[in-house]
Parts: structure tokens; C-alpha cells; sequence
């Protein structure tokens, strides 16, 4: 069952999601070359616990780490470590999810450490404006697969042939932080549930260099790509409000990056 929240409830999950780009932001601050995904991990389990939240991760079906720290061809689910020291030129993706009076944000961002190669830059950037691409559509009285043929016509439009990984995406998300419905990164737009007010999706593109396939390593969590090309993820927390998107973990709400899709929303 979908999940629709009352007009408090989305208030609710707005504090939660600005805890998680708190925490984002605090880790995004510490990436260089040296540091530990392990000492990333605890910077956001401190930001996030001293906001008086709990960290959705930790112990989510034995999972170790509060954020997912996947680097380079790791698309997602990466463990934090002591051991997994970040070097010049990787690209570092983080997920990260909070849980505030029961109620969940979650939220990912890709980023290079150090200058990225022009390569890395294009993927970074397609991969984002692809997910604000799918924001733009979370509009009441659309269907669930717009938001995902909006995702899919993003990236198609790049004359390089980025593979959209399948299997993986978006979410539900309230007072469990995976709900239904899942979302799709592609699709044909008009169907699926239709949107309505109250609604809250996650909505998360992963995107490859190379082609879609992916693998589960032997750890049970960490997915890299078949062919070892390189990954990026970005993620935000949405509501479907009857005045627009509310992009709950954007510190703006969404106003920047719904801007040129011609969307006014509330911050």
C-alpha cells in the first residue's frame, strides 16, 4: 500500500530531511585524498545523532555503516570503512538516511575528490540534472512513470550512451524508508498509481559511463558495475504537495534545482 501523509506529517519528514542534508553536508566538507569512507561515516552518525535522529542505515538487514560510501564503479550499497582510504581522482558516492520523531528522509550526492576529469564531470552532471529532471514531474494528477520517463528522456538527450541501471531506484518513503510504490529510472509515462497530495518518493537515478549491468559482491551489499565503468547516484526526498514538489532534503526545497523546469516551489 502507498502510504499518504497528512500536511503534518510531510512537516515531519521535512525536519528529518533537512537532518539528512546536514549530514550530507558535513561529509561532502571532509572529502579529500586520505581521509577514511570509515571517518565519513562517522561525521554523518555524529551530525545525525546530535540533531537528536537515528541513523536509518545502521542495522538496516545487518548493514554496518550510516551512510553507503561506494567509490568509482561501486553504484551503491558501499560499506564504510577504516581500511578504504579515498585517493585523488575517485568519485565517492553517499547515501545517507535519518529517522526523526519516526519519520524517515533519505538522500545521495556523487562527488570527485579532487579536480574530476572531464569524463567524471559530464557523468556527475547528467546524473543530477536527471534527478531533477524526475522531481519535475511529481506533480498532482500525473502517474508514477512520469517522474521515471523523465529520468530516462534526461539522460537519453546525452550523445554519450549512458547505462541506466535497472533493478535499483527509487522509493516510497515515510514511516518505513522503503514503502511502495517502487520507481523506476525508465519507462513509458501515464502509468503506474496516480500522484496525490500526501505522497513521498525517494527518487534516484544510478548512472553509468559504460552499460547497466551490475553485480552484487560476495559482502551482500556492495554493487558494481559488469563492466567496470564508473557510477554516480544522486538521491532526494520529494512530497507531492498540491502547490508543487517540496524537495524535503534540499536546504532550498528543491527551488534551485526545479528552477529550470519552470517549478516555483516553497522553500
Amino acid at each position: 500500500m502507498i502510504q499518504i501523509k497528512t500536511a503534518h506529517e510531510i512537516e515531519l519528514m521535512r525536519a528529518a530531511g533537512l537532518v539528512v542534508a546536514g549530514a550530507l553536508a558535513a561529509v561532502r566538507a571532509e572529502v579529500r585524498p586520505g581521509v577514511t569512507t570509515g571517518e565519513l561515516d562517522a561525521i554523518a552518525e555524529d551530525h545525525i545523532r546530535t540533531a537528536g535522529a537515528v541513523p536509518s542505515f545502521l542495522g538496516y538487514h545487518g548493514f554496518t555503516g550510516c551512510i553507503c560510501a561506494s567509490i568509482n564503479d561501486e553504484v551503491v550499497h558501499g560499506i564504510p570503512a577504516a581500511s578504504r582510504v579515498l585517493a585523488e581522482g575517485d568519485n565517492l558516492s553517499v547515501d545517507c538516511g535519518a529517522i526523526l520523531q519516526g519519520w524517515h528522509g533519505d538522500s545521495a550526492l556523487t562527488l570527485t575528490v579532487g579536480e574530476p576529469s572531464a569524463e567524471d564531470a559530464a557523468l556527475l552532471a547528467v546524473t543530477e540534472r536527471s534527478m531533477w529532471a524526475g522531481l519535475a514531474k511529481a506533480l498532482v494528477g500525473g502517474r508514477l512513470t512520469d517522474i521515471s520517463h523523465a529520468v530516462e528522456q534526461s539522460v537519453r538527450a546525452e550523445a554519450h550512451p549512458y547505462g541506466i541501471v535497472d533493478h535499483y531506484g527509487g522509493h516510497g518513503i515515510g514511516t518505513e524508508m522503503h514503502q511502495d510504490p517502487h520507481v523506476l529510472n525508465h519507462g513509458r509515462p501515464g502509468r503506474g498509481p496516480k500522484l496525490v497530495p500526501g505522497m513521498a518518493l525517494a527518487i534516484e537515478p544510478m548512472i553509468t559511463v559504460g552499460g547497466p549491468d551490475t553485480v552484487e559482491l560476495e559482502d551482500g551489499w556492495t554493487v558494481v558495475t559488469e563492466d567496470g565503468s564508473r557510477a554516480a547516484h544522486f538521491e532526494h526526498t520529494v512530497a507531492i504537495t498540491p502547490e508543487g514538489p517540496w524537495v524535503l532534503t534540499a536546504e532550498d526545497g528543491g527551488v534551485a534545482g526545479l528552477a529550470p523546469f519552470g517549478i516555483t516551489v516553497r522553500s
